[in-house]
């Protein structure tokens, strides 16, 4: 099956696959996927609304006092530890651009707390730019197709997707991907008997492997 049969189903599957992060603005999306780390898009966007109608701005923000940050985001996970990250990269956003969140992928990752992924996501999400953000979902369903070895580290599995990928499927990709890892095929439990492509998946061997690791 070639990587464009393989997106034709997905799409098939998924065909309203978006990025469920809520957000208005680029900004506003850069503080969410950091703050989605360890946690579901479901939970941020628990406490986002409230910490965007407090801090409109990467101005606001970096001037908060931390406490009224931590305040806004005390439902989600590692809640002190990403009031001090979102505030920082408020500062940063401030100090180099002044607050514009830029768009090239060095000048994303120059900001504090900011590596490839979350930059390929605001790069695609905001800017349209062919990007393929790989996160827990993408890495693991790119591994058990077969895109990518198992012992691939997250920035190899980016590399060969672009490689294997048309460049101007690269951003549905990755919400296909994200769609069918979060809601498919999923760590645990996925629904092997009703996929449609249960027959050269590699998901044993990605176990074996992980399991190896741990010994």
């Amino acid at each position: 099956m070639t990587t464009d049969e393989i997106l034709d189903i997905l799409e098939e599957m998924f065909p309203d696959a978006h990025c469920e992060l809520e957000h208005r603005n680029a900004f506003e999306l850069l503080i969410a996927v950091v703050l989605s780390a360890q946690t579901t898009d479901a939970a941020v966007n628990k406490v986002t609304p409230a910490l965007f109608e407090a801090f409109k701005t990467p101005q606001a923000m970096a001037e908060a006092d931390i406490h009224d940050i931590e305040d806004k985001i005390r439902r989600i996970g590692l809640y002190r530890n990403k009031a001090r990250s979102i505030q920082n990269l408020s500062r940063s956003l401030l100090e180099s651009f002044n607050g514009v969140v830029p768009e090239s992928m060095k000048e994303l990752t120059s900001l504090a707390g900011v590596g490839r992924k979350t930059a390929n996501v605001v790069r695609s999400v905001c800017f349209d730019i062919p990007s393929i953000a790989v996160d827990t979902h993408v890495e693991r369903i790119s591994k058990r197709l077969g895109l990518a070895k198992v012992q691939d580290s997250v920035e190899v599995v980016e590399q060969k997707l672009k490689r294997k990928l048309k460049r101007e499927r690269w951003n549905r990709a990755h919400h296909l991907f994200i769609f069918f890892g979060r809601y498919f095929c999923t760590a645990r439990n996925p629904k092997c008997e009703e996929c449609p492509f249960k027959e050269f998946c590699k998901k044993d061997k990605l176990e074996a492997y992980r399991n190896s690791k741990k010994s």
